[in-house]
């Protein structure tokens, strides 16, 4: 009809918005291409076709509606204010005893009047949006049996009705519309449960940016509750504290020099778990914990949703801090808590950092059910939490050694977490990528992944990941036989692991056990299991090294012991020829012949998803490499120019040279020029 009949050239996409904007209307396909005929932007005039359009408007008005009674006109002209429509409801809205709404709306479906019945028992219904539009629009403008200043009181009317039938986002949107800023404030706030925490974010952070400042003072729980909806939405936390402080200003106003009342001093606990919440991105473990107890000690003791989200942050404050019992146990209970009220983003946020901390104890199988069932709590599309969720289950299918569904997972993951603008968690998922792409021999790639990783940090200033990042640049250089930087690298960061895997590179098993020795039983004390392992390999790796196989062999037993358990495969074949031989030995002893097996499979054969190219030694080892100028400069100075001859073979000020320098200085990580040029033939770039 439209391409052969009205002789419109339509792409199939515009096609089908079109039926969508009509809703399979004949009449009303046959406007829109009307108007289309010699219309320049037919992709345009299709998205903006609507009520409001001329020849739609007409038709309605002449053709539809004003054949109606006057009853009738009535009728649709009050209930056009509701998205979906009921007997009783409509009922409720005209506050008519005479006229029966489900009477009514049986009468205009049999009459065919732009009404779709919503289900088979044909209770609720919805007008077709195109006709909805028209009596929106002429209900605003006013007629003569209805005026507009009438239409504040059909929307509390429906709010009414939506709050006594156990609706409340729809209470609250009507509440809205109608301007009544009390009521609206008391729906948003909940009775024991906030409307944000049932999801109604994008709904609630709208209504609340449209009201002026002087309103949102009148109220300011509403406040509080805007700070909360800006943390839901991933916003700058200059921003959320800055909101913080106009909640503080409105409480004090309300009680000046005296003592808060016990509603104010609710308010002013959730002020303080908000806090806490905005130090979880940086880490900044006192800050959480200060804040967590000030709003424990300030939270009334029925509120639930603010006080189980506090306990979800002091969980996370306790992991940070390596107290791995005490943050099970706030964890369990903000997801208990989160299940009886309802909380479902706290419940996923605390049932992902029970999966973690089970990955840490190496259950990797129960984590990994954990990780699910948090996602399954973010629904599909997932919420944008449920990143980190992903990347766990991208962690445990690495150690698994199913690369492929590793990759997937932290490509979900980084997708949902560039959703999120006050979280590290994309630098987090480079930082695997890193080591995937090394783990499938990519050296190029991990670089280039860590990169992306410190790019982000440095811009984020995300400080405490560049230990991080840091563990993974030394595995690459240790890849790129770049021994002596992956030390000072991992010396500068303190990273026991990374110093004793470069002294083993390096021959120096004796030096290597001097690290590894304290650090497993510094783990085994705290009940670290995860750092107990890996220091258990390494070190059944450094006495192989020293041709004490017995000694070698028994620490082997240990790791393999913890690690039957929970499936591990990349710790140990991660290590190469040398744990291979060992494992082959143990298997000859008849070790745990079923996992030892499966580890030897797994040596023999390439990891699944290890399709990548082979593994090279890159030019450039750095975590940002120099670029093309900085290369050019750099060999400048190797040649022994100034600064001023430099400029002037460049035709660039002393000034810019001198910041180049300064450039090549911290990616190189030296100090002055003969560093520079010591540090850069030793990565070959000279």
């Amino acid at each position: 009809f439209l391409k052969s009949v009205m002789g419109l050239t339509l792409s199939a996409d515009d096609v089908t918005l079109l039926e969508t904007r009509t809703e399979g209307w004949i009449a009303g396909l046959q406007l829109a291409a009307l108007s289309m005929q010699g219309h320049g932007d037919a992709s345009g005039f299709i998205r903006s076709f609507g009520g409001s359009h001329r020849f739609v408007l007409d038709y309605l008005l002449e053709e539809v509606l004003q054949r109606q009674s006057e009853r009738v006109q009535d009728f649709l002209l009050k209930t056009s204010i509701l998205e979906r429509l009921c007997g009783s409801l409509c009922d409720a809205v005209l506050g008519d005893s005479a006229t029966s709404g489900q009477a009514t709306l049986e009468s205009l479906e049999r009459a065919n009047l732009f009404l779709v019945p919503l289900d088979n028992e044909r209770r609720w219904y919805r007008y077709h949006h195109l006709f909805a539009e028209l009596l929106r629009q002429r209900l605003r403008q006013g007629t003569a049996s209805f005026a507009e200043n009438e239409v504040g009181d059909l929307h509390i009317r429906a709010s009414t009705w939506f709050e006594d039938n156990g609706l409340e986002l729809e209470a609250f949107r009507h509440a809205a519309r109608a301007g009544d800023l009390a009521r609206a404030a008391r729906l948003v706030e909940g009775e024991g449960m906030p409307l944000l925490f049932r999801g109604a974010v994008a709904p609630v952070l709208g209504w609340l940016e449209s009201l002026p400042r002087a309103a949102l003072d009148t109220y300011p729980s509403l406040w509080v509750i805007y700070a909360s909806a800006l943390i839901f939405v991933g916003q700058p936390a200059p921003r959320i504290e800055a909101t913080l402080r106009e909640a503080e200003r409105a409480l004090r106003a309300t009680f000046e020099d005296g003592e808060p009342d016990e509603a104010t001093r609710d308010q002013l606990g959730h002020v303080a778990s908000i806090r806490a919440t905005l130090a979880i991105p940086r880490r900044e473990v006192e800050t959480i914990l200060a804040e967590s107890h000030r709003a424990l000690a300030y939270l009334h003791p029925d509120n639930l949703p603010v006080r189980t989200a506090t306990a979800w942050t002091l969980g996370f404050a306790y992991q940070l801090r390596g107290a791995r019992a005490a943050a099970r146990r706030a964890f369990s209970e903000a997801i208990t808590r989160s299940e009886a009220i309802g909380h479902i983003v706290i419940n996923i946020a605390a049932t992902t950092g029970l999966g973690h901390l089970q990955e840490t104890d190496n259950q990797l199988r129960l984590a990994a059910q954990t990780y699910r069932r948090a996602l399954h709590l973010a629904g599909e599309p997932p919420w944008s939490i449920a990143c980190e969720a992903q990347l766990g289950l991208a962690r445990l299918y690495y150690e698994w050694n199913d690369l492929d569904t590793a990759r997937t997972y932290a490509q979900k993951s980084v997708h949902l977490a560039q959703q999120q603008n006050i979280t590290d968690t994309f630098a987090s998922c480079k930082v695997f990528l890193a080591r995937l792409n090394l783990g499938r021999g990519d050296v190029a790639g991990a670089v280039t992944a860590l990169a992306e990783a410190a790019q982000f940090v440095l811009e984020h200033t995300f400080t405490h990941q560049l230990p991080k990042i840091a563990a993974a640049r030394v595995l690459i250089l240790l890849e790129q036989d770049s021994s002596a930087a992956a030390m000072r690298l991992a010396q500068t960061h303190d990273l026991p692991l990374g110093q004793a895997r470069v002294y083993l590179a390096q021959g120096d098993p004796a030096a290597a056990l001097a690290i590894l020795a304290p650090l497993r039983r510094r783990s085994e004390a705290k009940g670290w299991a995860d750092e107990q392992l890996k220091a258990t390999v390494l070190e059944a790796l450094a006495y192989h090294r020293q041709g004490d196989e017995e000694r070698a062999a028994q620490h082997l037993d240990d790791a393999l012991a913890s690690a039957e358990p929970g499936g591990f495969v990349r710790t140990f074949v991660g290590e190469g020829a040398p744990m291979a031989q060992l494992v082959s030995v143990a298997a000859a002893r008849g070790v745990r012949p079923d996992y030892t097996a499966k580890l030897l499979a797994a040596f023999a054969e390439k990891p699944k998803g290890a399709g990548g190219p082979p593994r090279v030694t890159s030019s450039h080892p750095l975590v940002e490499p120099l670029s093309p100028r900085e290369l050019e400069i750099l060999r400048l100075i190797a040649q022994g120019l100034s600064n001023r001859e430099i400029g002037e073979r460049l035709f660039r000020a002393v000034s810019t040279v001198k910041g180049h320098n300064q450039v090549i200085f911290g990616k190189l990580q030296v100090q002055n020029r003969t560093q520079a040029v010591a540090r850069a033939r030793e990565l070959g770039l000279l």
